[in-house]
């Protein structure tokens, strides 16, 4: 088992090097913050659109109606309305940063030696994760930054409670998105074609929940647990929900296992 560890560890170091150093990846770092940082303000601040211009509109309202409409909690509000804009911005991110995760390998040539050697697959697909996963991770700590000063002037004061799990929630569901991303990137040596194919899925299962109302009944409400927007959304109210976990946690798992079969699949071929 030991064993095991220090191989994942291995190849986690050595993926989360090459994001740090790839010039794609800087690009993609750059231009989420960018994004990112813009939405932030503009949820905030925007004089027509913003959480605080719906505060003053209201105010005005109850002023001018005298009838008095129920308050608007304003950090909770911005904040679901800012980590739903992400995870629709990561939508297009993550895709970009799995398509080369075996895609490369594959092109380079490498993935058969990958495959002949005597470290297990699902060892090195958990390896390639957890550095791609981290390196999201990264993108993403700045936002608690900007959202940890805006709370802080909340009265009554804002639990930071809830931006944590909010910020848990994206990263579970990175981690889903970018494991079975693994996993397409594990069948082609193309990785715009990966990339294509995994915003592909991605996109199904994020709006799944659209064709479970549609169908309805027990298999319609089944499809719905299958929503990673869904899921999601329950995690960023500040709900703690157990089933969402396990949602996200299944499609890590899956997309790993996938990856490792994958693999195995290739390794026979040669053999």
């Amino acid at each position: 088992m030991k064993l095991v560890l220090s191989n994942i560890i291995a190849i986690y170091r050595k993926e989360l090097q090459s994001y740090f150093v790839s010039p794609l990846a800087m690009s993609v770092a750059g231009i989420f913050w960018l994004i990112a940082g813009f939405f932030f303000v503009t949820i905030l601040l925007d004089p027509q659109r913003g959480i605080l211009a719906q505060v003053a509109a209201q105010t005005a309202m109850e002023s001018q109606t005298g009838v008095e409409a129920p308050p608007i909690d304003v950090p909770y509000q911005f904040m679901q309305f800012f980590l739903s804009t992400i995870a629709s911005l990561s939508l297009f991110i993550l895709p970009i940063l799995s398509m080369g995760l075996y895609a490369e390998e594959r092109k380079r040539g490498t993935l058969e030696l990958l495959a002949t050697s005597p470290l297990y697959n699902w060892t090195v697909a958990t390896g390639k994760l957890l550095g791609v996963v981290t390196f999201y991770a990264t993108l993403t700590a700045p936002l608690l930054l900007y959202e940890a000063i805006t709370f802080s002037s909340a009265d009554p004061p804002f639990p930071p409670t809830i931006p944590l799990l909010g910020h848990l929630g994206l990263i579970l569901l990175a981690a889903s998105v970018l494991s079975l991303g693994m996993f397409v990137s594990s069948l082609t040596d193309s990785t715009i074609l990966s990339a294509v194919l995994t915003f592909a899925l991605i996109l199904f299962l994020w709006v799944i929940n659209l064709i479970a109302e549609n169908v309805g009944g027990t298999f319609g409400e089944a499809l719905g647990h299958l929503s990673l927007l869904e899921n999601y959304n329950t995690l960023i109210q500040g709900i703690v929900d157990t089933s969402s976990i396990i949602l996200f946690a299944s499609y890590i798992f899956l997309g790993i296992f996938l990856t490792a079969q994958s693999i195995e699949a290739l390794r026979f071929q040669r053999n």
